[in-house]
């Protein structure tokens, strides 16, 4: 069998002239992007951080590569879009690679990167789950005067004979269901979950964590929790209101509920048969479940359009003089969406859907690895690329747009030269973030 690395290529003619190409350029790399990836590392020390709170059981006298240098690699790997270990078998002797992570020798290779996921444990996961916190916490520098965590659960689909692998009735397949919690773009946690269990299970326990060290931090800051109508539940509902914590969250609707809005369901439904326009009406009542413990200002949407009557509710405790109905509804609970947009870039841009481990915990690890490569991309984000036409990219795009550069290296004993591609259509965007994180 030929070897299709080497073998010359052919693409037809341009004129008179042979198309003809070879894996023969030497030491060339098309992720001229990683040292923008060194740069906000170095700047947030997130791999460093990462890497002195996991548990490194190695024997000492046969350990080649750095713990921190291993998670480094693997996150690089992960924001240039190499989601599989077996890339890295290839990518270790990428000069760029190797100059990015702090080396001038070669990186780890796929069994090494294998051996440091699938011997993770629960206690490693707490500690990552503890560095996005504190991350978080550092990336202020000044107390915030409120903050706003969302809550909510994806599926991660499974395929293989995964630990605690279950068959979800809603989305109609076998996977796990993690609990993800968000600050605006910032991730905070990311707990996997089997999937047979209430969809708001272990949510008050992670926010009253996450509460407790927040407040610890900024004694004075008012803390608002959001989420759909899957969390709406008497526990979290209870502890908000004894730890003084505000929240605004999804009921699901009921026979009650509809019959509280009935009447001004009549109305929109005349109005539109009069005029043959959409009608929208944001109101609000008092209303308290069979099993609350008392009773709870209730938000309800209503709408009535060619589809017919369309109702939404949401249950809070923030009182009426903060803000109206309407405000409440349209400019606070709906841009709970923007959360969703952070999961789909964590779990489709970073692989943070790639539990293809044997192990529950080794899973739970890989998760932690794409929030923390998701980290590390919301950071560049916010530090370097603020006031660019990428202020405002995902994840994909950044990488696609600004990392995924041409680059020749040339790498001697007084210093290493990276030579991008001339030709780049965003230089400018890349050395104003080079600039921006200059030491």
């Amino acid at each position: 069998m030929p070897n299709r690395t080497t073998e010359e290529l052919n693409f037809g003619r341009l004129g008179r002239r042979h198309l003809q190409a070879n894996f023969q350029g030497g030491d060339l790399s098309s992720d001229g992007g990683l040292m923008l990836l060194r740069q906000i590392d170095a700047r947030t020390g997130l791999s460093r951080l990462a890497a002195k709170a996991l548990t490194d059981r190695r024997a000492g006298g046969r350990i080649r590569h750095r713990l921190r240098d291993l998670i480094a690699q693997r996150l690089y790997g992960l924001c240039c879009g190499y989601e599989d270990l077996n890339d890295h078998d290839t990518l270790r002797s990428d000069l760029l690679m190797q100059t990015a992570v702090g080396r001038d020798q070669t990186l780890a290779s796929s069994p090494t990167l294998s051996r440091l996921e699938t011997g993770a444990s629960r206690a490693d996961a707490w500690a990552l789950h503890q560095i996005l916190v504190e991350h978080f916490i550092a990336s202020f520098a000044s107390p915030p005067q409120e903050l706003i965590l969302d809550v909510d659960a994806s599926d991660i689909p499974l395929h293989g004979e995964q630990e605690l692998k279950q068959f979800h009735a809603y989305y109609d397949h076998h996977c796990y269901l993690p609990l993800y919690v968000f600050c605006g773009q910032s991730m905070l946690a990311c707990l996997l979950r089997p999937s047979r269990i209430d969809g708001a299970r272990h949510a008050s326990a992670v926010l009253r964590l996450l509460v407790t060290r927040l407040r610890q931090v900024w004694p004075q800051v008012k803390i608002i929790i959001r989420g759909d109508s899957g969390f709406c539940r008497q526990r979290l509902l209870r502890w908000c209101e004894r730890a003084n914590v505000q929240y605004i969250i999804g009921l699901a609707r009921n026979t009650r509920l509809q019959t509280r809005v009935k009447l001004a369901e009549q109305v929109l439904e005349r109005d539109y048969r009069r005029s043959g326009s959409k009608q929208r009406l944001v109101s609000e009542f008092i209303y308290a479940a069979a099993s609350w413990n008392r009773p709870r200002r209730v938000l309800t949407r209503l709408e009535y359009g060619v589809q017919g009557v369309n109702p939404r509710f949401v249950v809070t405790n923030i009182a009426g003089s903060e803000a109206d109905a309407v405000q409440l509804y349209d400019q606070l609970y709906c841009a709970r969406g923007e959360a969703e947009n952070r999961i789909k870039e964590a779990q489709l841009d970073l692989f943070g859907t790639r539990a293809s481990c044997h192990r529950f915990a080794a899973n739970q690890f890989r998760l932690l690895l794409a929030a923390l490569a998701y980290t590390l991309m919301q950071r560049l984000r916010e530090l370097a690329l603020r006031g660019t036409e990428l202020e405002r990219a995902s994840a994909a795009t950044i990488r696609v747009r600004l990392l995924k550069i041409g680059a020749a290296i040339v790498r001697n004993t007084r210093r290493v030269r990276i030579l991008l591609a001339s030709h780049h259509p965003l230089r400018h965007v890349f050395a104003h973030a080079a600039n921006a994180m200059a030491p």
